[in-house]
């Protein structure tokens, strides 16, 4: 599934991939792409078996050489396991928590000079006239260096593993629209996989001061409208991690 998630003359925001992988235990995962008129940016681009069905959708929108960055949200290879293809057929610099930078060796990538290391508070990220990214720190949750991102264009906050959703589940379909019957496929993944509720609040905090019409997670349904405020509301009281230890 492809989906155009905003668009104007200029900027588009584009779930490229959806939910297609049946060997990833319920949990399958979603991948994104941002263009701003001839430069684009994969988010979390996934897996070396996914490059060929993305490979074409990509070529939907933009040429190979338009690729200006990949951002990885964490070290997990749902992530990471197709980095060095992306690097090899694209001009792209890779982004990634400082923490991760050692590990990145391990996924064969050739040319680490183009791997950079964003710092524990994030970072501005300017590709373009008139295109700026904000990677924005999520540590904890569950990665003790991920990073969510935000286009203040389109308004959509894509967050890796917050708000992560376990599939098949419940009715609601690619948008959650029915967020009471979307807790059962949220709970037990944020309880254990998030490492505290005060991690949470910071994360929460954050996210209140930015203007969010839509939150892209990495696995699951999306939010938007008003079950934005409800995912914060209910992940701002989660008791998680270390509290139930």
């Amino acid at each position: 599934m492809e989906k155009l998630l905003y668009q104007d003359k200029n900027h588009s925001f584009i779930l490229i991939g959806f939910g297609e992988s049946k060997d990833e235990g319920g949990i399958p995962s979603n991948q994104y792409m941002v263009v701003h008129r001839t430069s684009a940016v994969l988010l979390d681009p996934g897996g070396f078996g996914l490059f060929p069905v993305l490979l074409s959708r990509v070529l939907k929108y933009v040429s190979l050489e338009h690729i200006k960055a990949v951002i990885l949200s964490h070290q997990d290879p749902d992530i990471c396991g197709g980095l060095n293809i992306w690097l090899e057929m694209t001009p792209a610099t890779a982004y990634i928590s400082r923490l991760w930078l050692r590990f990145l060796p391990h996924y064969d990538i050739k040319d680490i000079d183009r791997i950079h290391g964003v710092p524990d508070e994030g970072m501005e990220l300017y590709l373009d006239r008139g295109f700026r990214l904000r990677l924005i720190p999520a540590h904890f949750l569950h990665s003790p260096g991920q990073m969510n991102v935000y286009d203040p264009v389109s308004k959509i906050l894509f967050t890796g593993d917050i708000g992560a959703g376990v599939l098949p589940c419940s009715e609601n379909s690619l948008f959650v629209e029915d967020f009471d019957s979307y807790i059962p496929c949220i709970e037990g993944f944020h309880k254990r996989y998030m490492a505290s509720n005060e991690a949470l609040r910071k994360w929460v905090r954050k996210v209140e001061s930015l203007d969010v019409s839509i939150i892209a997670p990495q696995h699951g349904y999306l939010y938007r409208g008003e079950n934005v405020e409800r995912l914060l509301r209910y992940l701002y009281d989660l008791k998680c991690g270390v509290d139930l230890l």
